[in-house]
């Protein structure tokens, strides 16, 4: 693997010390790291080589949902020793020459010229950044490559998000450009194009013909703890529903590419995300109490914590096949799934014992308890025939809560070092995302009061309940370590 200098802009921020540090360590302790690599982190205040070493241990040692386990200290300071920091203001051009020298000193004498750019810190920095390095003539692709990895959100609408796209491509080329949505890196995400394509069994049933309708739910039980700040001008539909959920949905109802490359892959999700209908009248937003009390939160915040919204693909394939798509905070569970439920069949063998039962369902469960399920209707091992609910399910021999269970950010950071922008997003993905959701932005008017603990306001349930459907509970049954 070829060495490069890492440069993080905002090795302090919320988002390095959740993902981008913790991969690190991970990736050092499976060995794939170059040797000759440097890490180099700017933030604004003064630290020594000992305070940014100090300062990684301590992120690594903190709790995190994301990277629960042992950090063991050879591998540690393996990790210390590529380990660099420069402070300086990134508005400010006299920082980007003295950068330069910094990352050329480090360098020297190592087979290491290529460069990766993370920016992970505010868009309206972006400008400052971009203009320092090609004046500085750190953009250039000279003796070796030069990439750049940009955080979501990419805008905070379809305007906002060209404005950056035009930005980014001003200064670099598209093939540079890595846009993060770590959601497509997800394993069990990636792992619906395996099971829909290497597999000839599902995908002729994935079509208006035999599905009824598709649900995604995208819930977690806490709050929003000190994204406040940041959260409250956001909220939840641009927070994950303009990204995550939307890339969920087009793994699952894209049309086969015709070959395994970025280009092919990318098509097929962008003609998903062009045929999404947004229904302006058929978004509910609703907010949990307490959330106003919220650190950094306005105390007359009308800023959804959750939504759920109706839509529907207009093509053929899928031509009156509703589509149901939630997330929100401080609901009943934290669970991310995408489920099909299959149209009953009036003309069943069993109907009459069937009763109130559901009929067939495709769970890709994202998190928790990974894994692929397929509930389906069996005899109960009795001496009369009755039927009974039972899942067929495939689910991942690691525990995904240990470090062995490939993390999103660090297949990313590989796919970075390969060139590979598969599983990222490209500036007309951001922008057909974007111009999806604007409109329902535009007609939020009521944001309703939900308990902590429920799943959401109940106008949610009613979103359903007027085309005779209802929300389903997730199951924690199966895939269970």
């Amino acid at each position: 693997m070829d060495s490069f200098a890492f440069i993080i802009f905002g090795i302090t921020s919320n988002i390095a010390q959740k993902y981008a540090i913790p991969v690190l360590y991970d990736m050092t302790e499976k060995n794939l790291l170059p040797e000759d690599m440097v890490i180099i982190g700017n933030a604004r205040s003064p630290m020594t080589k000992k305070e940014i070493e100090d300062y990684f241990r301590k992120v690594l040692n903190l709790e995190n949902l994301h990277h629960k386990h042992e950090i063991k200290e050879e591998v540690f300071k393996k990790l210390a020793d590529k380990i660099h920091y420069i402070d300086g203001h990134l508005d400010d051009p006299n920082f980007y020459p003295k950068l330069k020298e910094f990352i050329e000193m480090l360098t020297k004498g190592k087979n290491c010229p290529n460069k990766i750019y993370y920016l992970a810190t505010y868009p309206d920095l972006y400008h400052h950044i971009f203009e320092n390095l090609q004046k500085n003539e750190m953009n250039v692709q000279d003796e070796g490559w030069v990439k750049l990895m940009v955080e979501k959100p990419i805008g905070s609408d379809l305007q906002s998000a060209k404005k950056i796209n035009q930005l980014l491509t001003k200064y670099f080329t598209e093939d540079q450009i890595f846009r993060i949505d770590h959601y497509l890196a997800k394993e069990t995400l990636q792992n619906i194009l395996a099971f829909r394509f290497a597999n000839n069994i599902f995908e002729p049933l994935i079509n208006k013909d035999y599905i009824d309708h598709i649900q995604i739910t995208a819930s977690e039980d806490y709050g929003i703890g000190k994204r406040g700040g940041y959260y409250d001008t956001t909220g939840a539909l641009k927070d994950v529903g303009q990204n995550h959920l939307m890339q969920m949905l087009t793994f699952t109802t894209m049309d086969a590419p015709t070959e395994f490359t970025n280009r092919a892959v990318t098509d097929q999700r962008l003609k998903i995300l062009k045929a999404l209908v947004p229904y302006s009248n058929k978004v509910v937003y609703g907010q949990y109490k307490g959330y106003k009390a919220e650190e950094n939160v306005d105390n007359a915040s009308q800023t959804e914590t959750f939504f759920a919204l109706k839509t529907e693909i207009a093509s053929d394939r899928f031509k009156g096949v509703p589509i149901y798509i939630r997330a929100g905070k401080k609901l009943n569970q934290t669970v991310t799934e995408i489920s099909i439920i299959f149209k009953d069949q009036n003309n069943k063998l069993f109907k009459p014992l069937t009763g109130n039962m559901t009929p067939n369902i495709l769970i890709y469960r994202i998190q928790p308890n990974e894994g692929i399920v397929l509930r389906i209707l069996t005899k109960k091992p009795v001496h009369d025939m009755e039927l009974e609910e039972e899942y067929m399910q495939f689910c991942y021999k690691l525990d995904p809560h240990e470090h062995t269970f490939p993390d999103p950010y660090e297949k990313l950071i590989l796919d970075v070092f390969r060139g590979d922008q598969t599983f990222f997003n490209d500036a007309a993905e951001v922008e057909a995302q974007w111009e999806f959701i604007d409109p329902l932005i535009d007609s939020k008017q009521i944001v309703h009061e939900y308990e902590p603990g429920s799943w959401g306001p109940k106008e949610a349930d009613k979103l359903l309940e007027e085309d005779g459907k209802k929300w389903l509970k997730p199951s924690i049954q199966f895939c269970r370590i």
